[in-house]
């Protein structure tokens, strides 16, 4: 798995039960809301500090979804795609990387074409048992509730950066 790591240049993932606990939340005026774990949002800051790309494919769209994306600055946000390979691949062209340079996190069946094509994949711990399956990691976390911070930190670990972050927010 570490070797898998070292190469990962770009971290893409899920929305829904991924970067949230998968909950979908209406106000009383019909706005859709969602709850992002903070530390998930430092993971792909830090990711971003790295050198990393990172990027949202989800099948739904979503004003939060665009929104949160923009603060973390992602490099690629694809929403309502519902064939989320032809996304994986577009994204995966657009940056001029192979699979073995992408880690993915999914949660759900929608998830398993891109998590078979990953160079690494990862599943939250309240994924899919297939999705599970078919992933090279899954997290101690749930969706929403730092798993995402759990595989970036693996990421950054095995490639010899996240003590080099460590460092710099020390000083």
């Amino acid at each position: 798995m570490k070797e898998k790591l070292k190469h990962i240049k770009m971290i893409l993932m899920d929305v829904d039960g991924v970067m949230t606990g998968g909950e979908i939340i209406y106000s009383s005026t019909g706005e859709e809301l969602k709850v992002f774990n903070i530390h998930d949002g430092m993971g792909m800051a830090l990711a971003r500090m790295a050198g990393l790309k990172t990027g949202i494919i989800t099948g739904r769209m979503s004003e939060m979804v665009r929104r949160r994306a923009e603060e973390l600055k992602a490099d690629a946000v694809v929403q309502g795609q519902i064939n989320k390979l032809a996304a994986y691949n577009d994204i995966k062209a657009r940056f001029n990387l192979t699979d073995a340079d992408i880690a993915f996190i999914g949660d759900d069946l929608v998830d398993l074409c891109i998590l078979k094509r990953a160079g690494f994949s990862a599943a939250v711990a309240d994924a899919s048992q297939a999705v599970k399956s078919a992933s090279d990691y899954v997290t101690a976390a749930a969706g929403g509730r730092g798993a995402v911070r759990e595989v970036v930190d693996l990421i950054l670990e095995s490639q010899d950066k996240l003590s080099r972050l460590v460092a710099q927010f020390s000083r």
